[in-house]
C-alpha cells in the first residue's frame, strides 16, 4: 500500500517547539492526531497509544499562533489546511474564544480496498459501518479513486465537512477523477445528495456519515433511481443498525407484523414478530472491526431476515496485511446464545433449496450435466471471486481446480448480469458442451445453494 499524508504541511503550522519534536519523532508515520489544550501539555496520539510531546504547557500565544496560520473555522468548528486532507477541530469557551484544538492527520492510502475489489465490481450499493476513528473516510476516499480512475465511472462525492477531498476548492489528488460537491451547512446534506443526481448524472454517489432521517430518505430515493451508493455511518455491526430507528431504513426498515394463529403455530413463533419492511437501499454492508479485519455481509436482505427470525447468517471475515496475502473466512452470525446448541446443523443441511437462485445459460436436455462425485471438478469462474469459490468448495468437501482456460473447463459459474452480455463465451461453451450456471448474486450463501443442487 502507498500512503500520501502531506504530514509536513500540518507540522509546519504547529508552534516551533512542537515542530522540532515531531519532525524527528521515530513513530511519525503512525501519528493519528495532535491534541492541544490551553494550560496543558501537548499530546500526540499514535496507533500504539498517546504520548506527551513536551513538558511546556500551551499558552494563549501558542493557540493564537496556530489558528492564524490555518483557514477560517466553519459553523461546525472545523478548519483545514489548503490542498491537504488534515482536519483541525476547535473547542471554544463561553466567550467563543478558542481554547482547544484537535488536529486529525488525513491520509490517502492507495491499495487499502483491494480486499473488497470484487464487491465494487458487482455495482451494488455498499454501506461501511465502524466506530469513529477506525478509518471509514480513508476507505471511501480510496473507493472513489478506484471507481473513477480504474473502473472509469462517473463518481460524485458529497463532501459535507471537506474530509474526503480536503479543505480547498481544488480537490485532493487522493480522489482521482471523481468530482466533489461541497455542502454549505451540514443540515443541507440531503438536498445536495438529490441535487447531485438531478444535475450531474452520476453513476456512483459517495456520502460520508449518514446520520439523519432526511439523509436516509435521500439515500433511499437515490437507490431507487438506479444510482450506486457508497456511504458510511457509525455503528459496530449490522445488529446496531437494526436497533437504530433513524438508520434502519438504510437496510429496509423494521416493522411489527401480527400473524394469524395458524401461521404463528406453523412458524413456531409468537403472533407479533419483527419483519423487514422494504428492500434495502444498501445491498452490501462492511463492518470495519479493525483496520486490517473487515466483516462482509454480501446479501444484506438475507442477513436481516435471518437475524429477525432468530436464525444464523453466513458472513465473511476478510483480513489483510502488507506482508501476507488476503485471507477470507466464513463465519456464522446469530442473535441467540443458545441457537447453535439447539440447531447443530452443517453448512449443507442449513441451506434451503426452496428457490432457485441461478439459471442455466446454454440449453441442455438436463440441467444436471455435471457430476460433483467425479475425481476432480474443473471450474472456469466468470466475474466471481476465486477466493469465494475456493472457500465454499473446500468447506463443502469437493475436489476442484479453477482454470483460466475455457477449453479445459467442465463447468462455468458466473454472474448473470455479466454473462448475458458475453455472447462469445456462451457460443464457445455451447460448442464444447460446457454448462454455464449464472448466479443472480455472488456470495457464500448463493454459491453453496448451487453446489448443493449439483451434488444431489
Amino acid at each position: 500500500m502507498d500512503v500520501n499524508d502531506d504530514l509536513e504541511k500540518l507540522i509546519d503550522n504547529l508552534p516551533l517547539f512542537l515542530q522540532e519534536k515531531l519532525n524527528y519523532h521515530p513513530r511519525k508515520d503512525q501519528l493519528i492526531e495532535i491534541v492541544l489544550d490551553l494550560g496543558r501539555r501537548p499530546e500526540a496520539r499514535f496507533t500504539t497509544g498517546p504520548e506527551y510531546l513536551s513538558r511546556k504547557v500551551l499558552s494563549w500565544q501558542d493557540m493564537d499562533y496556530m489558528t492564524k496560520r490555518i483557514s477560517k473555522f466553519s459553523n461546525e468548528n472545523r478548519a483545514g489546511i489548503e490542498r491537504t486532507l488534515h482536519r483541525i477541530s476547535c473547542i471554544r469557551n463561553r466567550q467563543f474564544l478558542i481554547n482547544g484544538l484537535t488536529c486529525r492527520v488525513g491520509r490517502a492510502v492507495f491499495g487499502t480496498i483491494s480486499v473488497v475489489r470484487d464487491l465494487l465490481e458487482s455495482e451494488k450499493s455498499i454501506l461501511i459501518l465502524g466506530k469513529p476513528g477506525v478509518g471509514k473516510t480513508t476507505i471511501i476516499r480510496e473507493i472513489a479513486r478506484v471507481l473513477a480512475d480504474e473502473m472509469e465511472k462517473r463518481v460524485v462525492i458529497i463532501d459535507t465537512s471537506n474530509e474526503i477531498a480536503g479543505d480547498s476548492d481544488i480537490p485532493h489528488s487522493g480522489i482521482g477523477r471523481a468530482r466533489r460537491m461541497q455542502v454549505a451547512k451540514p443540515e443541507l446534506q440531503h438536498q445536495v445528495m438529490i441535487e447531485a443526481v438531478e444535475n450531474h448524472m452520476p453513476q456512483v454517489i459517495i456520502i460520508d456519515e449518514i446520520g439523519t432521517e432526511l439523509e436516509v430518505l435521500a439515500a433511499r430515493t437515490i437507490a431507487e433511481k438506479g444510482v450506486q451508493l457508497v456511504g458510511t455511518t457509525h455503528g459496530n455491526c449490522l445488529e446496531n443498525l437494526i436497533k437504530n430507528p433513524p438508520l434502519a431504513d438504510l437496510i429496509g426498515g423494521i416493522q411489527y407484523v401480527t400473524l394469524s394463529d395458524d401461521e404463528a403455530k406453523r412458524r413456531g413463533t409468537q403472533k407479533s414478530i419483527l419483519e423487514r419492511k422494504a428492500y434495502p437501499a444498501f445491498e452490501i454492508v462492511i463492518e470495519i472491526n479493525q483496520q486490517n479485519s473487515w466483516t462482509i455481509h454480501e446479501d444484506v436482505k438475507t442477513s436481516i431476515d435471518l437475524f429477525l427470525r432468530g436464525n444464523f447468517g453466513i458472513g465473511q471475515i476478510r483480513k489483510f496485511s502488507l506482508i501476507e496475502k488476503i485471507l477470507i473466512k466464513s463465519k456464522r452470525f446469530q442473535n441467540s446464545q443458545n441457537f447453535l446448541l439447539k440447531n447443530k446443523t452443517s453448512l449443507n443441511e442449513s441451506l434451503p433449496l426452496t428457490e432457485k437462485n441461478w439459471i442455466i445459460v446454454n440449453q441442455f436436455k438436463d440441467e444436471k450435466t455435471v457430476s460433483l462425485t467425479s475425481k476432480k471438478l474443473i471450474i472456469y469462474p466468470y466475474s466471481v471471486s476465486t477466493n469465494l469459490l475456493k472457500e465454499v468448495l473446500l468447506k463443502m468437501g469437493f475436489k476442484f481446480v479453477l482454470t483460466n482456460e475455457i477449453r479445459k473447463a467442465g463447468l462455468i459459474i458466473g454472474l448473470k448480469s455479466h454473462l448475458k452480455q458475453n455472447f462469445k463465451l456462451i457460443r464457445l461453451a455451447k460448442q464444447k458442451n460446457i454448462p454455464i450456471f449464472a448466479l443472480n448474486n455472488v456470495n457464500c450463501y448463493q454459491i453453496s445453494k448451487l453446489i448443493k443442487f449439483l451434488s444431489l
